[in-house]
């Protein structure tokens, strides 16, 4: 006798961002620790969910990764207004079967941004790899609870250049958390080292 399947459940969450809203599943959307990107409908051909979502005239960027779909929408609407909607759209489209993502996304999109994620990076050494070691143990839990994700770009004359996207993409308060929360870590564990950390939205 085969298992019942689990039907999907999907919340909403609020995010630091107020564009922003996140939406979790009860189950993984992606495999391992992939996250997509999609700033138009244009790049957001290998993810016919995200696809799909372009389609409401107020959505703005989707952001997916883990068990969530972060969605950024324009000032034409307020969230109130929307949410349910979004949110039932998500759970039906979950539970029809129908892929989250159907194509690579490195040869699917044109977003060099995107690509450029999408590439291997090179074996990291020295300074470059204690910064990826504190980001991934210190940081990247933090903020992808915020339905975002914060990427290692390049270090250089001690300047952390790093790479902010969904929620954290745009967000008001994440300067503020750049530079009082993730700048003043990485100078206590690596003194002498660092002068500041410089984000580029994704």
């Amino acid at each position: 006798m085969s298992e019942q399947k689990l039907p999907y459940t999907v919340y909403a969450e609020m995010t630091p961002n107020p564009a922003v809203l996140k939406f979790v599943a009860n189950k993984p959307l992606v495999e391992g620790d992939q996250i997509l990107e999609f700033k138009n409908i244009e790049e957001a051909k290998p993810s016919p969910l995200a696809s799909r979502l372009f389609h409401f005239p107020f959505v703005k960027e989707v952001f997916i990764t883990e068990n969530y779909v972060s969605v950024t929408k324009f000032d034409i609407v307020d969230w109130e207004e929307v949410t349910l909607e979004i949110r039932e759209f998500i759970r039906d489209y979950l539970q029809s079967g129908e892929p989250v993502l159907s194509a690579p996304v490195n040869t699917a999109t044109s977003s060099a941004t995107a690509a450029e994620l999408a590439q291997p990076i090179e074996p990291l050494e020295g300074i470059d790899k204690k910064i990826v070691e504190i980001l991934d143990e210190y940081v990247k839990p933090a903020v992808a609870q915020d339905g975002g994700n914060i990427k290692f770009k390049k270090y250089d004359a001690g300047q952390v250049h790093v790479i902010l996207q969904g929620a954290c993409s745009g967000c008001p308060s994440s300067t503020i958390t750049l530079k009082n929360g993730i700048e003043t870590m990485l100078k206590q564990m690596l003194p002498g080292q660092i002068n500041e950390v410089v984000a580029e939205n994704a």
